[in-house]
């Protein structure tokens, strides 16, 4: 018996999932679905399938019955772990290929934010949307929820008259049963994705439909129209796009992040319509994902950098070819200043601090930072700075070849670098050592260092004028508080920065702010706060506030204020930040 992955009761002697049928009806009454989940099943190793148990991932889920080959199957709920929910153990039967449970999920599902019409942009119906990534498609599903196992799935969605449906697959049509789907590639279940809404599409490319609300989807459309483009471009870096679609996604102001890699179906937070297509990088990072995670994928979120550093990495190659090396190199640097700031944060835990992380017991959400993406990033540009360029994305091509569809370990990433490009760097002290190594790439470009010239002083109002939102947020990311208050008052007074209507603009400006006392951005961040659910614009805003003693009690007022507008892991997050901070 063994269970590679912490975050999984997934025992790798057991079988595991290869196909997913799954049928389910959204009820908005009652915030559930209710549904059924049929897998088929891949034999741990050669032979006869004997008899035995199978245990699978589940989170707050009601089994109403199991069968197995056909028959009913004995079952167990275990007791509730608070970080990796209850253990269904099933007793197969011999030569069992297939097992079928029916379930209904709870109100209280940490996939699932059941938002009310007040919540989305039309405010004239409800929306759902799922979020299964870190560790919550366990809560909408019984599944071995780990990026270790992968499967393809057909769905069969049900809902109300007048909504639409999609998920993170192809669309099969749709009849009485409801919206049908089929993905026929195999994704790890972080990838298993729906939304239920009044939605309406528009084609914006060759491959992409972008859908929303329909009052936001023309802003939408114009926004997001580059996505070929990025798709076109992202394919001469990393190779042919395997997904076939690339459609976009606009939600409800909850969602969580900034944008999700569901295969054929990018989730997109609202905050990036800024009307002048600048914040459109979260586009090139998702599309980035499609080869590096969804096509290799981390085995477990103890190496969750095989993800995200690669994505970064890929993501700032195709910015580059598209925008140039010199912008680019300004988006490094806010990347650079979000993760000093997390290692700042991290200061008492520096052992969260590793690419290689140990989460045993640890709650993934909680314990997610700018590290993986940011430290990992770096780690791979150490690589490609000291072997060259055009060695490096050899080395990425053949490494995308290599593991394929597979689930890989930060170590085997390592070894195939290693057998490849040996030397290059410290490769043990990237991988296991806490914080930045000393050598770590320096970030630099002459729009860089012009913005820099500015130092802790504010810019001349020619300069700031001629300045792109990318270079004011390289200039506020540059800033380190406590900043002055007479310095912050000219910002403010000059360039009217509490009232920018660019979201990332408006989140450094009152970050530095509100960590450097100054009360007029108080209003403002409270005012943001309540309109947003992006955690990365929550959580250096409450910890902003939590930090000041004279803002404390509001942090926590805001926080009880606003909780059931946030998705559910916004509150899991927000809530332990506070906690920490002695404002829960």
């Amino acid at each position: 018996m063994a269970r590679p992955d912490p975050h999984s009761f997934r025992d790798d002697s057991q079988p595991a999932v290869e196909h997913l049928s799954w049928h389910a009806r959204a009820d908005f009454g009652t915030r559930t679905l209710d549904a059924a989940a049929e897998l088929r099943l891949r034999p741990a190793g050669p032979g006869v399938r004997a008899a035995g148990p199978l245990d699978l991932d589940t989170r707050d889920l009601t089994i109403t019955s199991v069968t197995a080959g056909g028959s009913d199957a004995a079952f167990e709920l275990g007791a509730p772990d608070p970080v990796m929910g209850s253990r269904l153990r099933i007793a197969l039967p011999a030569a069992a290929a297939t097992v079928r449970i029916c379930y209904r999920t709870s109100p209280r599902s940490t996939a699932l934010q059941w938002c009310t019409p007040e919540q989305t942009a039309d405010g004239t119906h409800p929306f759902l949307y799922s979020q299964c990534q870190t560790i919550h498609a366990r809560s909408m599903l019984p599944i071995q929820d780990t990026p270790a196992v992968r499967f393809s799935y057909d769905a069969t969605l049900r809902v109300p008259a007048g909504f639409t449906a999609l998920m993170s697959a192809s669309r099969a049509g749709r009849d009485e049963g409801g919206f049908r789907f089929v993905q026929q590639q195999t994704i790890p279940a972080y990838l298993l994705a729906l939304a239920v809404g009044r939605l309406e599409g528009r084609e914006i490319g060759p491959r992409s439909t972008v859908w929303a609300e329909p009052s936001q989807l023309a802003a939408a459309a114009w926004e997001f129209a580059e996505v070929e483009q990025m798709l076109v471009t992202a394919e001469q870096v990393l190779g042919p796009y395997a997904w076939g679609r690339a459609d976009l996604l606009v939600l409800p102001p909850s969602y969580p992040y900034g944008g999700m890699e569901n295969p054929e179906l990018i989730f997109l937070t609202p905050t990036l319509i800024a009307g002048d297509r600048s914040l459109v990088t979260v586009i090139a990072h998702e599309l980035a994902h499609a080869w590096t995670g969804n096509l290799v994928t981390a085995a477990s979120l103890d190496h969750f950098w095989v993800n995200e550093g690669f994505t970064v990495f890929a993501e700032r190659e195709i910015t580059a070819h598209m925008i140039g090396r010199d912008l680019t190199e300004l988006r490094a640097a806010v990347g650079r200043a979000d993760l000093e700031a997390d290692l700042r944060y991290l200061a008492g835990r520096p052992e969260l601090t590793r690419l290689r992380l140990d989460l045993r017991g640890i709650d993934p959400d909680v314990a997610s930072s700018h590290v993986a993406l940011e430290k990992g990033y770096l780690f791979l540009r150490a690589i490609a700075e000291s072997v060259g360029p055009g060695r490096f994305l050899a080395f990425l091509r053949g490494y995308l070849t290599e593991f394929r569809l597979r689930s890989v370990t930060g170590e085997e990433v390592v070894a195939y670098a290693r057998e490849r490009l040996p030397g290059a760097v410290d490769y043990d002290e990237w991988l296991h050592g806490t914080g930045l190594p000393t050598d770590a790439p320096a970030i630099a470009s002459p729009l860089l260092d012009a913005v820099r010239a500015a130092g802790q002083a504010a810019p001349d109002p020619d300069t700031a004028a001629a300045w792109s939102a990318d270079e004011w947020q390289a200039y506020l990311a540059g800033l380190r508080p406590p900043v002055p208050g007479r310095l912050l008052a000219e910002l403010d007074g000059r360039y009217q920065l509490t009232a920018s209507t660019n979201p990332e603009i408006l989140r450094l400006w009152l970050t530095a702010a509100l960590s450097s006392g100054y009360p007029a951005a108080v209003p403002a961040a409270v005012d943001l706060l309540g309109r947003v659910g992006r955690l990365k614009y929550l959580k250096p805003l409450y910890g902003a506030l939590a930090g000041n003693p004279a803002t404390r009690a509001l942090a926590r007022e805001c926080f009880q204020r606003n909780r059931g507008r946030y998705h559910p892991i916004a509150v899991t997050v927000i809530g332990a930040r506070l906690s920490a901070a002695g404002a829960a």
